[in-house]
């Protein structure tokens, strides 16, 4: 069973959505990424995503660039995205990396998806490759029993959504706009549309990214979907408190509260 799928079917047994939270390893740092990581555990994130610093980032807007353009100038390498990824799983959330698929391939798919396993890894999300150009990785993550998470959009035909939800392992990532990350406010009522195309194809779950940054947002988001994503909220917030780590900390904890708070409404 899909770790991550049994945090979505815990959460669902409680009535409420599931927590999703992102952040780039080696942002401020590597240690500093780790230490907020947690404290977003802690604070009521139920599934991690940690993000692979990437220099051509085609689907994410300028807070996660800056991020993770941050990362990248202090020296981030995939080992030391493995070495977050191990830390953060040992708290028992569901940790999940975020990567395009580039610097997997350069690192050596069986390579990478020995390294993501052995670290306590869950899976992998892929926004630029698709089911159908994906044998290899599907094949490694089948083989260690590693979550194979695709996504799908609101211009994805239904034929496409079903192609996408097959291949898939512990749960289905809907963007809710078309564009990069944190630059659109979507509403929830306007992407229910896309997660009930995906539901009709599939028992896993949904989950969402809509620019969510607020309580209000996430409850509204979780009365359709199965998990509420949020990635460049949680960035901002560390960017907002440069040099002080601790306040940047606190911060991170009051939004994850506040947001776990909605997912509860």
């Amino acid at each position: 069973m899909s770790t991550t799928s049994t945090a979505f079917e815990k959460a669902r047994a409680e009535g409420r959505a599931t927590l999703v939270g992102y952040l780039p390893a080696g942002f401020p740092d590597v240690e500093g990424s780790i230490a907020a990581l947690k404290v977003m555990v802690e604070a009521g994130c139920d599934v991690i995503e940690i993000g692979l610093p990437y220099s051509d980032p085609v689907m994410d807007g300028p807070i996660i660039q800056a991020a993770a353009q941050q990362a990248l100038d202090a020296g981030i390498r995939t080992d030391d995205v493995l070495r977050v990824v191990e830390a953060v799983a040992a708290t028992g959330a569901p940790t999940l990396v975020m990567t395009y698929w580039n610097p997997v391939e350069r690192y050596g798919v069986e390579r990478f998806a020995q390294g993501l396993a052995d670290a306590g890894g869950a899976g992998l999300i892929t926004p630029d490759l698709t089911p159908d150009y994906a044998p290899e990785w599907i094949a490694a993550a089948d083989a260690r029993d590693l979550d194979k998470v695709f996504l799908v959009a609101p211009s994805s035909t239904d034929e496409r959504i079903a192609l996408t939800t097959a291949a898939s392992r512990g749960f289905v990532y809907a963007t809710g706009i078309m564009g990069v990350t944190g630059t659109k406010q979507a509403t929830a009522a306007g992407v229910a549309p896309l997660i009930a195309r995906t539901k009709a194809t599939t028992d896993l779950p949904v989950g969402v990214g809509v620019g969510v940054s607020t309580g209000a947002q996430a409850a509204d988001l979780a009365s359709y979907a199965d998990g509420v994503i949020v990635g460049s909220a949680f960035v901002r917030t560390l960017l907002d408190h440069p040099g002080d780590r601790a306040a940047g900390l606190a911060a991170l904890a009051a939004l994850t509260e506040e947001l776990a708070g909605g997912v509860r409404a």
